[in-house]
């Protein structure tokens, strides 16, 4: 079992990786604003206070893991960089401590021209997204470039529309126009990430996942 250093964990899909994290027997370090802000407990949990932001309390949560998830994303009134230098101090925090893999969670329109093949939705959606989200998908493309100039083993997985369904271990994994579709619940696209953790198929990829 791995020891993961998760960032977002509070949230609606990190809530998922934190849980079934736990009963999968991993070890979990947790970043949070508040501990009571996280619902599992558990003795193989630590949860580190602070904000991602904080080189320190990044540091602290970094230390000691094998792997890194990141489930961050922007909320109301969060700095329009959020992602990225949340991920820079991430990655940064992991080069000290010889940590190399990190999975990290974006959106369906961060693009990958390599695998993708959108059809005519795909890229109405995406200029969608530039007119009603510019900030968000900037902030995406940028903790992209993060990535890619880290030297770490990263893998970002690229989400649609996240719903509150129920697990159901049943989903596809593809690309932008290639075997996806519009939607996944959180729980399933939790598993996802987890299973990333030691899963090598996808180092350096932007694999989507959806039902």
């Amino acid at each position: 079992m791995a020891t993961i250093a998760v960032f977002g964990g509070t949230g609606r899909t990190g809530r998922h990786v934190l849980e079934q994290a736990l009963a999968a027997g991993h070890e979990v370090r947790a970043l949070a604003r508040s501990a009571s802000s996280v619902r599992a407990r558990d003795p193989r949990l630590i949860v580190v206070e602070g904000d991602v932001l904080d080189t320190d309390a990044v540091d602290r949560v970094v230390a000691g893991s094998g792997a890194v998830i990141s489930v961050l994303g922007q909320v109301k009134g969060s700095p329009a960089t959020l992602q990225t230098d949340g991920i820079r101090i991430i990655t940064d925090a992991m080069a000290r401590h010889g940590v190399r893999r990190i999975v990290s969670l974006s959106g369906g329109g961060l693009p990958d021209p390599v695998h993708d093949r959108p059809k005519a939705a795909d890229r109405i959606i995406r200029v969608l997204l530039k007119l009603l989200s510019p900030a968000v998908l900037e902030d995406a493309e940028g903790h992209l470039r993060v990535l890619r100039a880290s030297g770490l083993d990263w893998t970002v997985v690229r989400g649609p529309r996240l719903q509150a369904t129920p697990y159901t271990g049943i989903y596809r994994v593809g690309w932008v126009g290639v075997d996806a579709s519009t939607s996944v619940g959180r729980a399933d696209l939790a598993e996802f990430l987890l299973r990333q953790v030691e899963d090598r198929t996808f180092v350096h990829q932007l694999p989507m996942v959806s039902y």
